[in-house]
């Protein structure tokens, strides 16, 4: 069986995210980036799948810049195969990505999507459910377990009111929730072997997709400042500065 991978480049979340003087984005120079936190268990799913004997190969694709390729040799040091590097300066969008995604899938026949289930910058959770849809394969979002016999994928999955199952047939989209895994860290050894691994490079023109942009940003801000707190001495004070200051109550 062969897996797909997407990945992400992003902020490493534990870096501080600045906002760009002139409010069109965030500072991305001279800041670390990572493989998004999603991305990256789902990259362990697969390579735990391809351990365990249920996965022959494991594929991991990006798009961006060309500096997308440090965080696809990191997923390839953590044990995939190889890598698929669709290059473009435009920002892609939601389903500009399922798009590219569609024609890896046309291309590579994976009998296994898997995704992250959002980005940590961007928060849209689209990309899976897009990718679903114009595939028309079966889609599993939000996966905290996930156990594959034969032609079936049995996925456990999060929601409101507790868990939810579901048998899929694969080929399959699978979204990846923060339970299913915690991913390993590269080993010195597997770094190396990296470089060495393939990586395809292709651009959206050769896939046959034109990137379009539906949504404009308009401005980036950041959050107001957190305002100190009040130490009250009765709970009649407390009342009355929710009441007629903070005015949450009546």
């Amino acid at each position: 069986m062969k897996v797909l991978v997407a990945i992400k480049r992003v902020i490493d979340p534990y870096s501080k995210v600045r906002v760009k003087t002139d409010g069109t984005g965030v500072e991305t120079a001279n800041v670390k980036m990572t493989i998004n936190p999603f991305c990256e268990i789902a990259v362990e799913e697969a390579i735990r799948l391809k351990e365990s004997g249920l996965a022959e190969e494991v594929i991991v694709v990006s798009m961006g810049e060309s500096s997308c390729q440090e965080q696809l040799r990191s997923a390839l040091a953590l044990g995939a195969d190889r890598a698929i590097h669709i290059e473009t300066d435009t920002e892609c969008q939601p389903l500009s990505v399922a798009k590219l995604l569609k024609a890896i899938v046309e291309k590579e026949q994976p009998r296994l999507v898997l995704l992250g289930k959002q980005s940590i910058d961007s928060d849209n959770n689209q990309v899976a459910q897009m990718l679903a849809a114009i595939t028309g394969l079966p889609q599993a979002t939000f996966a905290s377990e996930i156990h594959i016999e034969g032609n079936k994928i049995e996925v456990e999955r999060e929601i409101d009111g507790g868990l939810e199952r579901l048998r899929l047939s694969l080929p399959a989209v699978i979204s990846v929730d923060l339970r299913l895994n915690e991913p390993r860290y590269a080993s010195l050894p597997n770094i190396m072997k990296a470089k060495s691994k393939p990586m395809e490079q292709l651009t959206p023109e050769q896939l046959g997709v034109e990137l379009s942009s539906s949504q404009v940003t308009l401005e980036v801000m950041p959050p107001k400042a957190r305002q100190a707190g009040q130490i009250v001495t009765s709970v009649a004070e407390l009342v009355d500065k929710l009441r007629n200051e903070a005015k949450v109550i009546e």
